[in-house]
């Protein structure tokens, strides 16, 4: 989500519910919210796992930082889970596995998911144009391919910076838009540039792969999830609503702007406006079994896989995720210090949002904060972020 929807939302004053919440007092439930640990020997260096838990106390304890944060390492069919702060400042409840949250552009790898086993199954080709499954949209935007769209080397302008649109998310943020006509609030404009001459994130491109996929199919895009994504990876709290209320239980998503306390924002704006490019909702638990099983040597042929993961060096996802950042078609390179994941990251009023895998998907994390940042927002707070998911892929690499 670009940074001009990062700005805390225009709600009537009625709407809102403003909870008073130190930062003291925030620091204290982050340290008291955390797994449970052993404690220390006297002169003994911490445990690999207990530096990260210090970690995730550390980032909910910096102001302007989340409430708070959960993490969950999956080896195999072992998965530990380290968490910090509350997912709820009002109860004080920690956040859990099983807690439903926005998954912001994440859902941009669930609507690749789609494209990527509809051309396993030769229903699409990579090299499939807009003009041959969409001729409707504007003629300049015919030649651009499934594979630009994909990996963001299309030109598609980005309906989310479009003027009118913003207007109305600022009237209404809980305006319900018809999801399957976002891109004409930019069906006056010209590509921005060449197709696959450059790399230019939009949220427009993963709008069109699933308009893409239903041309193809004839079958709608939510029922095409439930074939393609949900079922083979036995995802069973994961879904896309169109309207702004998250199913129960869910982690808050919060605007944290000191001196004024966290101000829960969860359900202030409506997934209709984001569709196949950012609306799907799951659990920490569902998202790590889909990261997961979309790395796998199971879910796609060998062959669109090499598709798949031949990148554009420089393409970073939004928000950068850790490392260098390539971009592949529905999923991004992230080259650390301690080897190569797969992933993709999110961002989306009072959510910040990591999943990534080895290569083989045999190992994955998933990093959730309640709060958001991108590089415009809270630049300082991505930097350390991304420097803690880094720490955090480094001890998933780690041999055990």
């Amino acid at each position: 989500m670009p940074a001009r929807l990062a700005a805390r939302p225009r709600t009537r004053s009625r709407s809102r519910s403003r909870t008073r919440l130190s930062v003291a007092a925030l620091s204290a439930a982050a340290a008291l919210c955390g797994l449970v640990q052993p404690a220390q020997a006297a002169g003994t260096p911490p445990s690999p796992e207990r530096n990260l838990q210090r970690e995730l106390e550390e980032l909910v304890a910096t102001p302007g930082g989340p409430p708070g944060v959960i993490a969950l390492l999956r080896r195999g069919n072992r998965t530990e889970v380290v968490r910090a702060g509350v997912a709820d400042v009002e109860t004080g409840r920690p956040p859990r596995a099983t807690d439903h949250m926005r998954l912001a552009s994440v859902a941009k790898a669930y609507s690749g998911a789609v494209a990527l086993r509809l051309v396993d199954r030769g229903v699409l080709r990579l090299d499939d144009t807009i003009g041959k499954w969409l001729p409707a949209l504007p003629a300049d935007w015919h030649r651009v391919k499934l594979r630009q769209l994909l990996n963001h080397t299309s030109g598609l302008p980005d309906y989310t910076s479009a003027p009118r649109f913003l207007e109305i998310l600022r009237a209404d943020p809980r305006h319900h838009f018809d999801s399957r006509r976002l891109l004409d609030f930019v069906a006056d404009q010209d590509l921005a540039f060449t197709p696959g001459s450059r790399y230019a994130y939009s949220n427009s491109d993963n709008i069109a792969v699933a308009l893409i996929a239903e041309a193809a199919t004839g079958r709608r895009y939510e029922r095409l999830l439930e074939q393609q994504v949900y079922r083979p990876l036995d995802l069973r709290q994961t879904s896309l609503p169109e309207g702004y209320r998250l199913p129960r239980p869910y982690l808050h998503g919060y605007d944290v702007t000191p001196p004024a306390a966290p101000e829960d924002i969860s359900e202030v704006l409506s997934a209709s406006g984001i569709w196949a490019s950012g609306a799907v909702v799951a659990t920490p638990k569902d998202l790590a079994s889909f990261i997961s099983g979309y790395t796998s040597r199971n879910y796609l042929s060998e062959r669109t896989r090499r598709q798949q993961r031949t990148v554009v060096p420089g393409g970073a996802s939004e928000p950068a995720g850790p490392g260098t950042n390539a971009a592949g078609l529905g999923i991004f390179r992230y080259t650390t210090r301690c080897g190569v994941v797969y992933g993709h990251t999110g961002n989306f009023p009072g959510y910040t949002q990591l999943a990534a895998a080895t290569p083989d998907g045999k190992r994955s994390l998933t990093f959730s904060i309640n709060t958001q940042t991108n590089k415009t927002t809270k630049p300082e707070l991505l930097a350390r972020v991304r420097a803690v998911q880094e720490d955090f892929v480094c001890a998933l690499l780690r041999r055990h």
